[in-house]
């Protein structure tokens, strides 16, 4: 990972790990970080939707065109304007990852952030975050 520049840039997905953990460090630090990848053809590059304030986000596949909504998401679509994600440079392909936060002394989830590296420049970014009210919510991180 390089922090030298304007934007922190990753060589690769697994710079989003330390990327998320640092990002997320000032409020509740991510202790797991799940990456995503397409069910249908395998690939690890995606467009992504989201809506932070209702706590939502789609990937879709860059290679097959497989959608699926991350976490808990199909619950709050219908309320959610969706917008796409764009890194600074105007890629809009990335690499998707989420890390989780957990509650003490429990496998709940409390936090989630959506992290996201583009395929084009590999710069890295924290695009949403929101908190989980319910339990159990453990099930989340295979949602990814």
């Amino acid at each position: 990972m390089n922090r030298s520049g304007q934007w922190w840039t990753g060589d690769s997905p697994s710079d989003l790990d330390e990327y998320v953990t640092m990002f997320s460090s000032q409020t509740y630090t991510a202790q797991k970080v799940v990456h995503a990848a397409c069910a249908s053809c395998g690939s690890d590059s995606f467009t992504v939707t989201f809506d932070e304030e209702e706590g939502c986000a789609v990937r879709t596949c860059a290679s097959c065109g497989d959608a699926k909504a991350l976490l808990d998401s199909d619950e709050y679509l219908d309320d959610a304007t969706l917008e796409g994600a764009e890194c600074p440079c105007g890629g809009s392909v990335f690499n998707t990852a989420v890390g989780f936060a957990f509650y003490a002394d429990s496998s709940d989830v409390r936090w989630v952030y959506l992290a996201l590296r583009c395929t084009e420049d590999g710069v890295l970014g924290c695009y949403a975050d929101w908190k989980i009210d319910y339990a159990p919510s453990g099930h989340l991180l295979q949602a990814v």
